[in-house]
């Protein structure tokens, strides 16, 4: 299994009861980072952020636990077979992802560059996890991250 440390850490992180709520009853699907997406996110938020510890304030908090929840797909324990493309798939964040299936699967997120799902079909208790090589991000982060210019 990929190294999916950095996903917990920035659950625990977050402390917006994330943890509680992905170990409810679900069915849940979790598009989960890996520890080297977790990595790149934060390289490319540059000197602010070397780690998630620097997510401290309670705005970077919120922050965080709105890229997290947009991870996550409520309602529905959906297999990556059973993912089609361009399929629209509602976030608790509140935003959408897509899939693009195009020789493997990839997820499609606000930024324009997709994430590649590397370990599919990952079921827990309560749903069912695909592990990603990218940390998605919603068009309200980005809008924080990178505020339009006027």
């Amino acid at each position: 299994v990929d190294d999916l440390s950095l996903l917990v850490d920035a659950l625990i992180q977050a402390d917006a009861g994330l943890v509680e709520v992905l170990s409810g009853d679900g069915p849940f699907t979790v598009f989960a980072p890996t520890n080297d997406a977790f990595a790149a996110l934060l390289d490319a938020l540059g000197d602010d952020y070397h780690s998630l510890d620097d997510f401290d304030t309670h705005e970077e908090k919120a922050l965080l636990a709105k890229v997290l929840t947009y991870h996550v797909v409520a309602g529905a324990a959906v297999a990556s077979g059973e993912l089609y493309n361009h399929q629209e798939l509602p976030t608790v964040q509140g935003e959408s992802l897509f899939a693009i299936i195009n020789h493997g699967v990839d997820i499609r997120d606000k930024s324009g560059t997709d994430a590649n799902v590397i370990g599919a079909d990952n079921v827990a208790s309560n749903g069912i996890v695909h592990i990603i090589d990218k940390v998605l991000l919603p068009q309200e982060v980005i809008d924080i991250l990178n505020p339009p210019s006027h």
